[in-house]
């Protein structure tokens, strides 16, 4: 969970947007200047697969490199073909102004977050803690590289087997949550200072060794909702010490205790099939965290929730490729001030900022 002073600006600043008592419907504006472009360095950013802003308010982006193609790569070839572009590094932060203040390269992954130690928390095949400079410092083990009995492991494996997606992290309790999406998806606990697992469940909080090894099931708008998660699960914690899972291809949220206790589900655009419609998890920045915000990869809209009943109360963005639109919404985060923070996968490969303005 963000920290407390965090909490404060956060419920001033909203206050001063939206008046006294419950926030109203918000509203939000592409903001075209953030971030300052060109990047630097002939950078050409790519696939976004993770987006945190910290305690500072600073915006952290995870992308991958290696997507650059040949279209893409003119400066890196030798002799250069023309003026842009070159692989930016995977890792690039930037201030509230748009400038980059920071970068490094690390091996590509899903996944981030930044804690109130500056520590950047990285997913790739595991998850690695490096300093903000880039320097790993500690990593969760994962699963030997040879093949399980069978071909799997058993579902309450208490290592990282594969298909992480995101963490965060209660960092009043020390505990470290991840997605880990092998066998449907698992959500996973660790200790923030000794990385060695805590527990663990699936869909509807069941514990791990109940998780099906079939993942051979498919959503189905028609079929009743399903007892295990579809897949590229994530999940977000709130200040009230909930769990908040998105199962993305089962188009709905789950809410939990932080002990994996089931209290409640929503669904939203069931009828969304492939990748599917709960693509992530954010809150809005007022003290109560009024409403959920949603990136849906699908349909390339983000989605705004009331946190307490699930209900959609708006909508900024849709797809295309103009400013203000979604081409591969992957990724989404708030700052201090209310503002969206968002980042495309697929033909976007992009950050954008979207201003509360009411």
């Amino acid at each position: 969970m963000r920290s407390t002073a965090l909490v404060t600006i956060a419920a001033g600043s909203l206050l001063a947007a939206w008046g006294p008592g419950t926030p109203a419907q918000p509203v939000y504006e592409f903001d075209p200047t953030w971030p300052k472009l060109p990047l630097p360095n002939k950078w050409w950013m790519q696939g976004v697969t993770g987006l945190y802003v910290d305690h500072n308010d600073n915006i952290w982006v995870l992308n991958r490199p290696s997507n650059l193609d040949n279209t893409e790569n003119y400066a890196a070839v030798d002799p250069p073909l023309a003026e842009c572009c070159v692989a930016p590094p995977a890792i690039i932060a930037f201030d509230q102004e748009g400038n980059v203040i920071n970068s490094w390269d690390t091996e590509e992954g899903h996944g981030m977050m930044v804690d109130r130690d500056g520590f950047v928390w990285i997913g790739s095949r595991t998850v690695r803690k490096y300093t903000s400079d880039g320097d790993l410092v500690a990593e969760i083990g994962r699963v030997p590289e040879d093949r399980a009995p069978q071909g799997k492991y058993p579902p309450d494996t208490e290592i990282i087997v594969g298909g992480l997606e995101e963490i965060r992290a209660d960092e009043d309790a020390r505990e470290l949550y991840i997605v880990d999406n092998y066998l449907n998806g698992r959500v996973m606990v660790y200790g923030m200072d000794t990385l060695e697992f805590k527990r663990g469940w699936g869909a509807y909080g069941k514990p791990l060794s109940e998780i099906s090894m079939d993942t051979s099931v498919e959503y189905d708008p028609k079929s009743p909702a399903g007892e295990d998660f579809f897949g590229h699960v994530t999940l977000e914690l709130s200040n009230d010490g909930l769990v908040y899972v998105a199962d993305r291809r089962g188009n709905r949220i789950q809410v939990l205790t932080q002990q994996g206790e089931y209290i409640k589900e929503f669904f939203l655009a069931t009828e969304t099939l492939q990748r599917g419609s709960a693509g992530g998890l954010a809150f809005s920045a007022d003290a109560a965290q009024t409403y959920l915000i949603v990136p849906d990869i699908q349909n390339n809209t983000i989605r705004i929730l009331n946190r307490q009943s699930g209900e959609q109360v708006t909508r900024v963005g849709s797809a295309g490729n103009n400013g203000g639109q979604f081409h591969g919404l992957h990724m989404a985060d708030v700052d201090s001030r209310g503002n969206i923070y968002t980042g495309e996968v697929q033909a976007g490969e992009r950050v954008q900022r979207f201003r509360l303005v009411q």
